[in-house]
């Protein structure tokens, strides 16, 4: 578990189209074998501390007559944005995706002090 230390939490959200290959035939509508898409996420204020990033899909096209599979990460996290990963592979078929995702995590406080060394 992951404890917060002071009462100054943030949360940022967002939705994001990470691609539309059947437009374009592009390769995760046509390819095969292990593909991925990523895309970098700014949050809209600094964390004190790198946060917890949850993903989810909120939509995907994907073709009925192949396997479906997919892995939704978030990759890279640090206190100012990450990475927002899908990835297939085998003969999977994806036209389209679009994935939401929710950082928590600990905002500075006005008392924190910062020492250098």
């Amino acid at each position: 578990m992951r404890r917060l230390r002071n009462h100054h939490i943030g949360v940022d959200q967002g939705d994001e189209t990470l691609f539309s290959d059947f437009e374009s035939d592009g390769d995760m509508w046509t390819g095969d074998g292990p593909r991925d898409r990523r895309k970098l996420i700014k949050f809209s204020g600094r964390f004190r501390t790198p946060p917890t990033v949850q993903v989810a899909l909120s939509l995907w096209d994907m073709d009925a007559e192949h396997n479906i599979r997919a892995e939704v990460v978030a990759e890279e996290v640090t206190n100012l944005g990450f990475h927002l990963v899908f990835r297939t592979w085998g003969d999977s078929r994806v036209a389209r995706v679009r994935m939401s995702w929710m950082a928590i995590g600990e905002l500075a406080h006005a008392d924190d002090w910062a020492i250098d060394d």
